[in-house]
């Protein structure tokens, strides 16, 4: 049993808990850009998140976040993260936190909070909490580019 214990508590770990606690992001945005909601049917989690991009970058993420302590945690960490990234950045990310994940690779120097989900790796049934967030980040973005004035305007222009 004290073995299990300290797979639980590295689970857990401290970092986990902060982020989760400190819910970056948190809330709705008044302008944005795109908005998507996943479940995870399994677990119950779910994520309600919104996004806003200029110049096809993330200039502010809000996240509404029921589940648990990994799927906030990586929410939150994202609400802190995401702002300043374009697609290729949330796409490198997520292709990073996944190899972590999958136990291919160590934490990118640029993302070393990624790190504190390695403990997760040991549980395939928690990677779909943990990347949840990621993947309705890159949901928004799709979603916000594809009906993006700037993408318009340069469809009107080619006809």
């Amino acid at each position: 049993m004290n073995g299990a214990m300290s797979g639980i508590d590295a689970l857990y770990q401290e970092a986990i808990k902060d982020y989760a606690r400190a819910d970056h992001g948190h809330g709705r945005l008044d302008a944005a850009s795109a908005a998507v909601r996943l479940d995870n049917p399994l677990c119950g989690d779910r994520i309600s998140l919104q996004v806003s991009l200029a110049a096809g970058r993330i200039v502010a993420i809000a996240h509404e976040t029921k589940g648990c302590l990994l799927c906030r945690a990586a929410a939150s960490l994202l609400g802190k993260r995401g702002p300043g990234l374009d697609a290729t950045g949330v796409t490198a990310t997520t292709a990073a936190l996944e190899a972590i994940l999958e136990q291919r690779s160590p934490p990118p120097t640029d993302w070393p909070e990624l790190g504190m989900f390695a403990p997760a790796g040991g549980h395939p049934s928690r990677h779909k909490c943990v990347l949840l967030p990621f993947r309705a980040l890159a949901q928004a973005i799709q979603q916000a580019d594809a009906v993006s004035p700037a993408n318009q305007g340069a469809d009107h222009r080619e006809h």
